[in-house]
């Protein structure tokens, strides 16, 4: 199976590549804060260990046609804080999720990283959909899809068991190929003046 190009994506104050096991320490630093992990369904780390099975996991993914896993890099700091991926693609449809590590919340970080993923998704990928599922309590996510331009389109009842057991619904909403290149999503014209393809090592 071939593998779907992953290249660095590089904007004004980030850098997205390869998720690697180099990334553990600043995993952990993040993956262990009850603050993050309840809110994307994960239990929080107990030790770094688990935090090198997630990495591991999340590697093995391209070989199942997945893209897989961006380290995102703040570039003042040269610090990995925290992943977004496109998952569940198929051909012309896929997903995006994203963890931040909390000391970088309230910055626009995880909006700028999100704006290069969705480039990604359509001048690359070419897909069709894109879609971004978030639990109704998850306040943080939902603001970050508004200022991103997703439709919203309702609510997934019982769609996640989470690991505790409970079942989550979801809200979703997507983003369509006619919303991108039709000039529904306001802010990719100027967002792209600064936004660069590193295709270099892949």
């Amino acid at each position: 199976m071939n593998k779907v190009l992953l290249p660095e994506l590089i904007t004004d104050r980030l850098i997205l590549k390869k998720i690697s096991l180099d990334n553990i320490d600043d995993v952990f630093e993040y993956a262990k804060n009850p603050l993050v992990g309840p809110n994307a369904g994960w239990e929080p780390h107990l030790n770094k260990k688990e935090t090198e099975e997630f990495i591991k996991y999340a590697i093995k993914k391209r070989e199942y046609g997945q893209p897989g896993v961006y380290s995102i890099y703040y570039k003042i700091h040269n610090k990995m804080i925290g992943t977004i991926e496109i998952h569940s693609y198929k051909e012309y449809k896929a997903e995006i999720g994203f963890v931040l590590n909390p000391a970088y919340w309230n910055k626009g970080i995880m909006t700028e990283a999100a704006k290069a993923i969705i480039i990604y998704a359509f001048e690359i990928l070419k897909i069709s959909r894109l879609s971004y599922n978030y639990f109704l309590f998850n306040e943080r996510s939902k603001r970050v899809c508004d200022k991103l331009g997703f439709t919203y389109e309702g609510v997934l009842r019982n769609k996640f068991m989470n690991y505790d057991g409970k079942i989550i619904d979801e809200a979703v909403s997507s983003i369509t190929k006619e919303d991108y290149f039709n000039g529904k999503i306001s802010w990719v014209k100027e967002f792209k003046q600064a936004f660069k393809v590193d295709y270099e090592g892949i």
